[in-house]
């Protein structure tokens, strides 16, 4: 178990962390997710033990995180943190960087883990070539595969996925967060892709101005979001007044109807290979709704938002 108990930080007394409370349990996925600047980054970062907190302590199964005035070396053992520089050896080929902390004593085992820490991060035809060739996504599937060698017993991910190809994301995410499973990780992500939060978390924590304000499952956040800023951190939404209550619908939760009591005008369609995304006014208002084909600019039409939708939200 993981347990954060109310910490706080400052930088240079600009506060960055304020009273942040959760606990993670073994094998677990938290994925942690905000505007840039919201202090995901920090918030791993103390998790780890480079910072010393103002207020509050950390705990991993009783172990108590501390911080650079505790530790000649800063960070815990048990831990492994992926920052957003892969400080990888850049005249060592990919195998070497990925076996850097791996024991010479049996060398079988030590390619052996290698190879299947390379094709974990699909990094395999690149076992030979030096990090310094290879490109800014490579890098950091390498650096994945590296933290991985130890098999720490938690694991802090900074946007892990930042500098990979579209292609090739998805089926990395896939095979790593399988991978992790299966060996009982537990696992912090922070992130601004909400396809990390949505297809592998266990837990989602929405960050603000250094504080969580909204904590749940991913279905729950999605579904249910208690703010338009959180909302927003899945894509485009609509905030709309329905008896008199706001909800937050996404473009995919609107339906087109005969008539309803909101009525828009088209101002652009825009392609998105499965659907067309509308944009549309109402007043002063923008919406945005998706639709399987393009609609002329100025039509008038009714959007209505699905009745499983309104059942579901607050």
């Amino acid at each position: 178990m993981l347990q954060v108990n109310n910490i706080s930080f400052s930088y240079n007394k600009n506060i960055a962390i304020k009273n942040v409370n959760f606990l993670l349990s073994k094998a677990n996925t938290i994925a942690i997710i905000g505007e840039s600047g919201c202090g995901k980054s920090t918030l791993l970062k103390l998790i780890y033990g480079l910072y010393d907190l103002d207020e509050g302590k950390i705990f991993w199964n009783k172990i108590e995180v501390l911080g650079p005035k505790f530790n000649l070396i800063p960070g815990m053992d048990f831990m492994k943190y992926l920052a957003q520089d892969f400080d990888l050896m850049p005249y060592i080929t990919v195998a070497e960087n990925v076996g850097k902390y791996l024991s010479n004593i049996y060398p079988e085992i030590k390619k052996a883990r290698i190879d299947e820490l390379l094709d974990v991060v699909e990094m395999t035809e690149y076992a030979s070539v030096k990090a310094k060739n290879l490109s800014g996504g490579q890098m950091q599937r390498v650096a994945i595969a590296r933290v991985l060698a130890l098999e720490p017993e938690v694991l802090l991910l900074d946007e892990p996925f930042s500098h990979i190809d579209n292609f090739r994301k998805n089926s990395l995410r896939r095979k790593l967060f399988s991978y992790l499973k299966e060996k009982e990780i537990t696992t912090l992500i922070a992130t601004h892709d909400s396809t990390d939060v949505l297809s592998f978390a266990d837990e989602v924590l929405v960050m603000k101005n250094g504080e969580i304000i909204e904590k749940g499952n991913p279905n729950s956040i999605y579904n249910n979001p208690k703010s338009k800023y959180t909302a927003s951190l899945f894509g485009d939404v609509n905030e709309i007044s329905i008896d008199g209550k706001t909800k937050f619908v996404y473009p995919n939760q609107f339906q087109m109807v005969q008539k309803s009591n909101l009525k828009v005008k088209i101002q652009n369609s825009y392609y998105r290979g499965s659907h067309f995304l509308i944009e549309s006014k109402s007043d002063n208002s923008t919406f945005f709704f998706n639709s399987n084909c393009e609609i002329e600019k100025n039509t008038i039409i009714f959007l209505e938002v699905i009745d499983d939708i309104l059942n579901q939200n607050h």
